[in-house]
This record gives C-alpha cells, sequence and structure tokens, in this order.
C-alpha cells in the first residue's frame, strides 16, 4: 500500500520551502511510527512475529520518504543528479544506497542533495543498528515479561 501511494500521490510540484516541511514531516511521522511500533512489540502476545511486522512497516515506509524527497529534488532541478529520476529511478537509488551497494549509476551532483544523501546513509546506519536492537531488545522484554 505505501508503494501504491508512492506513485499515486503527486509529487511533481514542490517548492524548496515545502521540500524540506514535507522531508522533516515525513521523518517525524516515522519517529512516531517507530516508537508505536516498540510499544506494540513490548505489549504483544507473540513479540517476535510483531516485531517482523514493525520492521515490515518501518523500513519501506523510510525508504519511501527518501526516494520521494530525491524525485522531488530532481523533478524540480534535474541536474542534481547525474540523470533524470523517476520515480522508479528515485526508489532505485535509495534502496541501492541503503543497502550500500551504490552502483554508481545514478549519483548526486550538487552539494546540498550530496549532504542529503550522506544524511540518509547515516540514517541507513541507525535504522540498521539501533532500530533494529531497539525492536529485538523489546522483543526480549515482553518474552521476560
Amino acid at each position: 500500500m505505501l508503494v501504491a501511494l508512492y506513485y499515486l500521490v503527486p509529487l511533481d510540484r514542490p517548492s524548496p520551502s515545502s521540500l524540506v516541511v514535507a522531508l522533516v514531516l515525513c521523518l517525524l511521522v516515522l519517529v512516531t511510527t517507530m516508537y508505536w511500533e516498540v510499544r506494540a512489540i513490548v505489549r504483544a502476545r507473540f513479540p517476535g512475529i510483531r516485531a517482523t511486522q514493525a520492521l515490515a512497516t518501518t523500513v519501506p515506509l523510510f525508504l519511501l520518504v527518501f526516494a520521494a524527497t530525491y524525485f522531488m529534488i530532481a523533478f524540480q532541478d534535474p541536474t542534481t543528479f547525474s540523470e533524470p529520476l523517476t520515480r522508479s529511478d528515485a526508489l532505485y537509488f535509495t534502496i541501492t544506497t541503503f543497502a550500500t551497494v551504490g552502483f554508481g549509476d545514478i549519483a548526486p551532483r550538487s552539494e546540498p542533495v550530496r549532504l542529503l544523501v550522506a544524511a540518509q546513509v547515516l540514517l541507513d546506519l541507525v535504522i540498521l543498528g539501533l532500530g533494529i536492537q531497539v525492536i529485538f531488545g523489546a522483543v526480549k522484554k515482553a518474552r521476560t515479561s
């Protein structure tokens, strides 16, 4: 459903200020979602299953937030990346960055976008490291209580 929304929501009329506001709001939604997911894990009858559901919700949401941001940036100024980005290209770039594969076929060209990609990489590490640790810590806590 999230992927369908990504392809259906009109993202082709961003202004620079609305882009920043949208990114901050989406990241706040992501953090709030993660908070509620951890609470649900701790209270769940089957915390391991609930943790899997939490990861299946939060990771795609995280990826789609950045994909939408990259798409809007590239739509506004096609020279910010090494090639014009479609929604699929933006999603592909986000996933390869998240997975630390980075094939190099799409690359950020402007300094602000490079900084945004660097921020995504740092947040990727937080999601992969701290996020997974918190989720499985909640599973352990739920199982022992």
